[in-house]
């Protein structure tokens, strides 16, 4: 088995500041009125189309103590296809993908789309969504970048 090593230390601790912005924006989007367990689902699942292995084991983690089954931590890789989401938490995995793969579409979020996000979640709840899903992808790229380690992440070696 190869084991990949961490470039550098995470940004984030070289430069502290900057963890206090991100921890001022999670902590706006725990205040949103979304679930607890959606935002751990979108988290997973930027983290998972993003390839950050540090993070898809931090909310696999966060799910399993959260008491989410295995079916609904594992569907998550196949929303679209998996029984165990309710039409909320579909709409926002469906965001998810959209917000995550900008690149893919030259309307990444579709009118289509926006409807269903707000059918289901109001102006609150979808801003903390879109922070949600906007400050997982920026987790996901600086940690790929610097190869963060999913077996040993550097929050839990600061800790």
């Amino acid at each position: 088995m190869t084991t990949v090593e961490p470039r550098m230390a995470n940004p984030a601790q070289i430069l502290p500041d900057a963890f206090k912005g991100i921890g001022s924006l999670l902590t706006a989007v725990a205040k949103g009125g979304v679930p607890t367990a959606t935002l751990e689902l979108v988290a997973l699942r930027a983290s998972q189309i993003n390839g950050c292995s540090a993070c898809v084991q931090g909310h696999l983690e966060a799910l399993q103590s959260a008491g989410e089954s295995m079916d609904r931590v594992v569907g998550v890789a196949a929303w679209g296809e998996s029984p165990y989401f309710d039409e909320a938490e579909r709409a926002a995995l469906a965001l998810t993908d959209a917000l995550t793969r900008l690149a893919d579409s030259h309307d990444p979020v579709p009118d289509e789309l926006w409807q269903e996000v707000t059918k289901h979640y109001d102006e609150r709840q979808a801003a903390a969504l879109l922070l949600q899903i906007a400050t997982l992808n920026l987790f996901n790229r600086v940690n790929v970048a610097v190869r963060e380690r999913a077996d040993a992440p550097s929050w839990k070696r600061a800790g």
